[in-house]
């Protein structure tokens, strides 16, 4: 379980340090930084898959994403005029987590000098990348550090650190480049977290379309793969599904068709003489049913990221969705982007944590969060 998540330099985040626990609910009113708390813990997930570079690029760069207010915000406070101040650090966003048994550090900044006449001289670089035991970045804790286009591994007898390379491309993530057990290990984790935010649900939806089908024990970010998720959950026996569906639709049951070796979902209501067929079926229906195939997954990944799943729910339906995120916080991690009050109602359980954002001078803080109550974190230098 990650127990830290911490953003610095990023768009309306200056320096946040956020809690989690088994299931976490971030609030806030809008404008106050839900959806880049949710941004932020992709593009951690995407440092995984070696894609957080183009990631950037079609965020608008990294100059884009920046934060732009001042680097110490205190003046802005005590006078009420917001100032340029003399930096102290580079320019840089810093993305990291922690957790019982590993950690992650990496930090961006602005290119130096990408080549003779080359097109890609705005590419952030990756300046600095830790791997480290345990909850807190600490220098005996390290297990891989890289530097620019140097870096290293600790060695086992914790004596020094021993040269994995000196020519690391400032574009590649030293988690993609090596097999080490510790990056193996922090890859796998960051490639295994799901990110749903909402679904289309449109008449070209590709939940609505009929689809080749194998085992899916994890819906797709688009659910395009609807009709097998749903199907490899009915054949592992998990009824909580069939039980959400007939709390949320009177009675309801959902299967799933084979034409030609195509899936197709299908829901069967009472008092009708034939299921309704995905293509058939009204948005609000459809949406819940992917977010039933997510939720309820037999092989749940390690954190599952919902960004506001209440969006165009019916209020009955609000209930039956909370009930599913309950029922997926006691398998997985699940972190969830609202500001319904009507859905933190409905997830007001006590393993539960609420994160509430707000605004003061353009930087988005956490609401009660004192130096006391913040998370310890350290981000080092480069």
């Amino acid at each position: 379980m990650l127990h830290t998540v911490a953003i610095r330099g990023y768009r309306s985040m200056r320096e946040v340090v956020i809690p989690l626990t088994g299931l976490t609910v971030v609030t806030g009113a809008n404008g106050t930084g839900k959806s880049s708390v949710y941004r932020a813990l992709k593009l951690l997930a995407d440092c995984g898959r070696g894609e957080v570079i183009g990631s950037l690029a079609r965020e608008g760069g990294l100059e884009s994403v920046l934060w732009a207010g001042p680097e110490n915000p205190t003046g802005a406070r005590r006078t009420g005029e917001v100032q340029g101040t003399t930096r102290m650090r580079p320019v840089a966003l810093e993305l990291g987590f922690s957790s019982d048994d590993l950690g992650y550090l990496i930090d961006l900044g602005l290119p130096q000098y990408a080549g003779p006449k080359s097109l890609f001289a705005r590419d952030p670089e990756i300046k600095r990348e830790i791997v480290f035991a345990g909850p807190r970045l600490r220098p005996s804790a390290a297990l891989v550090r890289r530097g620019g286009d140097y870096a290293e591994v600790a060695d086992d007898a914790g004596h020094g650190f021993t040269e994995l390379t000196r020519a690391m491309a400032t574009y590649r993530s030293v988690l993609a480049e090596y097999a080490l057990p510790e990056l193996a290990s922090v890859r796998d984790r960051l490639r295994d977290w799901r990110f749903y935010d909402g679904f289309r649900v449109d008449a070209d939806a590709p939940a609505r379309r009929p689809r080749i089908g194998t085992r899916t024990p994890v819906l797709s970010d688009d659910g395009g793969d609807l009709a097998a998720a749903v199907q490899t959950i009915l054949e592992l026996g998990n009824g909580d599904l069939q039980r959400a569906v007939a709390d949320a639709f009177d009675g309801a049951e959902v299967s799933v068709a084979v034409h030609d070796g195509l899936f197709e979902l299908q829901l069967r209501q009472p008092g009708m003489l034939r299921p309704l067929r995905a293509a058939e079926l009204s948005d609000g229906t459809l949406r819940f049913l992917l977010w039933g195939a997510a939720l309820l997954s037999p092989r749940p990944p390690s954190l599952m990221v919902l960004n506001e799943p209440e969006t165009s729910l019916h209020p009955d339906l609000v209930a039956p969705l909370a009930s599913m995120i309950r029922a997926a916080a006691a398998a997985t991690q699940v972190v969830v982007v609202t500001h319904s009050q009507m859905l933190r109602g409905h997830l007001d359980v006590d393993d539960a944590s609420e994160i509430e954002l707000y605004k003061e001078w353009g930087e988005t803080r956490v609401a009660d969060q004192t130096m006391l109550s913040t998370p310890p974190w350290e981000w080092g230098k480069r």
